[in-house]
């Protein structure tokens, strides 16, 4: 385990105490689980975000996806 230093304001600093101590757990180790947490893989691509939210109003847009993206041809 590698030791490390961090700087929180006095505010933070009260919150993460309370919480690490609901928790039952100390203060390092709620750091260690928060870093952890931050780090995990995210289970959905970025992109993924965004998909579904152009709606054209046609329900059999998925039979004619290059005219929903691209535009209709003249």
């Amino acid at each position: 385990m590698v030791r490390t230093q961090v700087s929180l304001e006095q505010e933070q600093y009260r919150l993460v105490k309370q919480e690490a101590a609901e928790q039952g757990v100390s203060v390092a180790e709620f750091v260690r689980r928060a870093v952890a947490d931050a780090l995990r893989p995210r289970q959905t691509p970025m992109w993924m975000r965004y998909a579904g939210l152009v709606e054209s109003g046609d329900p059999q847009s998925s039979r004619h996806i290059d005219d929903v993206v691209y535009g209709e041809k003249d």
